[in-house]
């Protein structure tokens, strides 16, 4: 079984003020360059979550520019299943499902394709993000999950991994732990409201019960952070720099003692998530804010 060698990382998604994925308007090539100029500094591995024109400029920036940057790449399933629990819109029609359907396997063939095109630069390939849990508008059922994690299988050489929240792989996710060769997971103690001082160990805690649980894998974190501001679902006065430094530090000096991956999410904000609100929390969790500041 393939295994992630132990080394630094970060979740990196470029998009600045006025950029969107949903619009497409990506990051230039200068500012993406600009971006890994900075994390190369720091990291080993950054992950980036679909095949898109901005994932494609990524791995041309590395080459061109030999980046000693090794890169993460999924897909970001849409919806095939109408999901009236999710409460900001789940809804969908049998023509949307059909739509949705079809676009998840474009972007297969479009991951597949770059990474035969950077099979030097790719590493690890995910068959999605947070694809399966309750409340996501975006739902997809754990055998189409499978599906995509035997495609890759089968048509790439690199690691093959699924990324997901603490909480699923083992109620749902049982049968895509057996097929990947290594298991990403989660934890996000701000979003259940842990105070500071205990946060670390919930994460910690987070991954011992699911490498215990398939103590024939490994299980690496693919997402773990913590916001500087927030106006809804987490409290206002633990999303601040204080209390990201030092979790982001202890996770640190967890992760280089054990030997594990940790993704920390995210390198920069991203002022398109979420909300129109200013504070809303999905547009704070960068370890640098919009303007390539280190907070």
């Amino acid at each position: 079984m393939k295994k992630l060698p132990y080394g630094k990382a970060i979740c990196y998604s470029g998009y600045r003020e006025g950029q969107n994925p949903h619009t497409k308007t990506y990051p230039s090539y200068e500012e993406i360059k600009e971006d890994l100029m900075i994390l190369e500094n720091n990291y080993d591995y950054i992950r980036m979550y679909d095949p898109s024109e901005h994932a494609k400029t990524a791995l041309k920036v590395i080459r061109d520019h030999n980046l000693s940057l090794k890169v993460m790449l999924g897909i970001d399933l849409l919806g095939e299943i109408s999901n009236p629990d999710c409460e900001w819109g789940g809804l969908l029609t049998d023509e949307e499902i059909k739509n949705h359907i079809a676009y998840n396997e474009h972007s297969l063939q479009e991951l597949i394709k770059l990474v035969n095109e950077y099979n030097d630069i790719i590493i690890a390939v995910s068959a999605g993000n947070e694809a399966v849990p309750e409340w996501n508008e975006n739902l997809v059922s754990p055998e189409r999950v499978l599906y995509f994690v035997n495609e890759l299988k089968k048509h790439t050489t690199q690691i093959v991994t699924y990324c997901e929240n603490f909480f699923y792989w083992i109620p749902k996710l049982k049968e895509v732990a057996k097929a990947v060769d290594v298991i990403s997971l989660h934890t996000y103690p701000a979003w259940l409201n842990k105070e500071i001082e205990v946060a670390t160990d919930v994460s910690i805690e987070d991954y011992r019960t699911i490498s215990e649980f398939y103590k024939d894998k490994q299980v690496i974190i693919t997402e773990a952070g913590w916001p500087t501001a927030s106006t809804r679902q987490i409290k206002a006065e633990l999303a601040n720099v204080k209390n990201q430094k030092r979790y982001l530090k202890e996770m640190n000096a967890w992760s280089e003692k054990e030997k594990i991956t940790v993704f920390f999410f995210e390198a920069f904000d991203e002022p398109w998530k979420g909300s129109d609100d200013p504070d809303e929390p999905e547009k704070h969790w960068g370890i640098y804010d919009v303007s390539r500041k280190l907070k």
